[in-house]
């Protein structure tokens, strides 16, 4: 039987603990401190971070992951925070959303143009290199 004590989350956490949950290195941690996503408190030299920083951790990986810029998703952890209108910060998500959308459909659009061009290239070198083989005197085929 476990005590009760060991089913509540901590109220706070190290940066080994985080980037032990997370499985990204203390160093991504500290860089997204220094971009203004997470704000510990500290202990000494220690950083102490709250459910608050462990949340907005969660959520800044889910941006990156979603291939969001870190100021993009610094506005929408701080509208998440907010405690302002929610059509507000549900329209700003969307248009963020779409903007992102687009540029991932043009991506989606190039690599399918560039893999469209090596096939040829391909095709051209492999029809180069069979015309090489049958003229080249002591090659068989």
């Amino acid at each position: 039987m476990t005590s009760p004590a060991r089913d509540v989350a901590p109220a706070t956490y190290t940066i080994s603990e985080l980037a032990a949950e997370f499985d990204i290195t203390p160093r991504a941690i500290r860089f997204y401190e220094d971009m203004g996503l997470l704000n510990p408190s500290r202990d000494g030299r220690n950083r102490i971070y709250s459910v608050r920083d462990r949340t907005r951790l969660k959520l800044t990986l889910r941006g990156k992951r979603l291939g969001l810029s870190l100021q993009e998703i610094r506005q929408l952890v701080d509208m998440y925070e907010s405690p302002s209108d929610t059509v507000q910060q549900l329209t700003a998500f969307l248009a963020i959303l779409q903007t992102h959308r687009d540029q991932l459909s043009q991506q989606l659009e190039d690599i399918r143009v560039t893999l469209e061009e090596i096939e040829q290239h391909e095709e051209r070198a492999r029809s180069l290199l069979a015309e090489a083989s049958r003229s080249e005197p002591g090659t068989p085929g």
